[in-house]
């Protein structure tokens, strides 16, 4: 009968110590399973942001890849930077340029005549295969003088590089290499 018992305790043994290792291996997949749940859940939370609108109510946004944005950015990018270059109510602005114009007198000539100008982008194509990527603008400017309106075409080349992105610069590029290629009157109109 001694010996039955001992063949028992040593059968309780190793039932006891394979119900461990199984306990162990299920609490070990139940701890998978739910880091990745959890790792999924953050994902798809940091896809939200939720953004105030002048403190009042909140909205949700969706973030994307910043990559599957870029060319929609880089295009509103060179959009925006004529336009603030080339809307001119007697006001003065991009420091190359507009040194040159203010030594021929340009700015005090808006100024003095009360002339308006306005830019109107058609299109802006951009180059995305080589870095620092390349693009082109096409524009009419319209020159509102008291007697007359001009239209102008105005075509244009600049180079657009990769910044950190601010609330200053939220697309994050900035232009290098601003050329006017081509600013020549197309009709001149009395009014």
């Amino acid at each position: 009968m001694e010996f039955k018992s001992l063949r028992n305790i040593e059968s309780s043994f190793r039932q006891i110590r394979l119900f461990g290792i199984i306990f162990v291996a299920m609490c070990a997949v139940v701890v998978s399973v739910a880091l990745i749940s959890v790792f999924n859940f953050a994902e798809k939370q940091r896809e939200k942001i939720y953004v105030l609108d002048n403190g009042k109510s909140l909205m949700l946004a969706l973030s994307q890849d910043m990559k599957q944005n870029r060319p929609a950015e880089a295009r509103e990018h060179v959009r925006r930077f004529h336009e603030l270059f080339f809307n001119l109510s007697p006001d003065k602005s991009a420091y190359n340029y507009y040194t040159d114009l203010s030594e021929k007198g340009y700015y005090n000539r808006i100024i003095a005549g009360n002339i308006n100008q306005v830019v109107q982008v058609d299109s802006v194509v951009c180059d995305f295969n080589i870095y620092p990527y390349s693009a082109t603008t096409y524009a009419r400017q319209m020159i509102i003088r008291e007697s007359n309106v001009t239209e102008r075409s105005l075509l244009t080349r600049c180079r657009l590089s990769n910044v950190s992105r601010s609330d200053d610069n939220p697309n994050g590029f900035i232009i290098e290499g601003f050329t006017i290629i081509e600013n020549k009157d197309i009709i001149t109109t009395k009014r």
